[in-house]
């Protein structure tokens, strides 16, 4: 991505608001989330394709002042008083959308949506002074994944813009296998998955090879143990359409008791 101001970058963003509620599995990485604005360039904007908004048709967020969408339960009440209020970006909004339309997606604005926790917990870590207009991108119900690389592609016609976009997911979800402590097991099911992760993403693969891979994730050794349901995998497919390069590893540790990566193109 040498001479382009875009940059992308896929996170694991941890279990809903624990990160924030100081919960000890999450120590890493809040750590990491710190310091990702040390690893990038400013920017004027950041769109968030988030694992916790589905629609059927492709939506961007419209608002002017997004409200935050407590969108967990079963938590402590601090849960539910936490505050993120960066301003929205409407007229960014409206771009995206026509772009997508350019290049004959269906695309709508929700000017109501508010921010998920796939946006407001990571965002707070990173940038807690809540200033560089964001919005949200949806995931298309379906969940299709070449589609999502599709996305992403659109997304990088972008590239001459000082636009941060970050996939918000995790690269290990499944409810059923975290461990909320500081010991976590040794799971090959789940280190094999993330190994492939790595190499898809920053191995010295053609994009054709890259596309493919990924498009046919599922047929990877533990890919459905790793992801009984793709929502939290496919913002990653969004970020490698968008950066249409090589990315580079600037996370692999532990989050709730699992191996999870982060990546990052810039």
């Amino acid at each position: 991505m040498a001479n382009k101001k875009l940059q992308v970058i896929y996170i694991s963003h941890g279990g809903g608001p624990l990160p924030i509620l100081g919960d000890p599995s999450h120590e890493k990485m809040n750590y990491f989330m710190k310091t990702i604005p040390s690893l990038l360039r400013r920017p004027d904007a950041i769109v968030v394709i988030s694992a916790h908004w589905e629609e059927r048709t492709l939506a961007v967020q419209g608002g002017e002042n997004p409200e935050l969408y407590y969108d967990y339960y079963g938590f402590p009440d601090e849960a539910y008083s936490i505050k993120y209020a960066p301003p929205g970006n409407p007229e960014l909004a409206g771009i995206i959308k026509d772009l997508f339309l350019d290049y004959n997606i269906d695309c709508t604005i929700d000017s109501q949506r508010g921010y998920d926790h796939g946006l407001f917990i990571p965002l707070k870590l990173m940038f807690p002074e809540a200033e560089i207009p964001s919005i949200q991108l949806s995931l298309k119900k379906g969940l299709d994944p070449e589609f999502h690389i599709n996305v992403g592609r659109v997304l990088n016609k972008l590239s001459d813009e000082n636009i941060l976009i970050i996939g918000s997911g995790f690269s290990f979800h499944n409810m059923m296998f975290f461990n909320y402590t500081q010991n976590p097991a040794v799971d090959e099911k789940n280190d094999s998955f993330q190994n492939w992760l790595i190499d898809i993403c920053t191995g010295e693969h053609s994009m054709d090879k890259r596309k493919q891979e990924l498009i046919n994730w599922e047929k990877v050794p533990s890919a459905r143990y790793c992801h009984p349901r793709e929502e939290h995998l496919l913002p990653l497919h969004v970020c490698c359409g968008a950066a249409q390069a090589q990315g580079r590893l600037v996370f692999d540790d532990y989050i709730a008791g699992k191996r999870a990566l982060a990546i990052l193109w810039n």
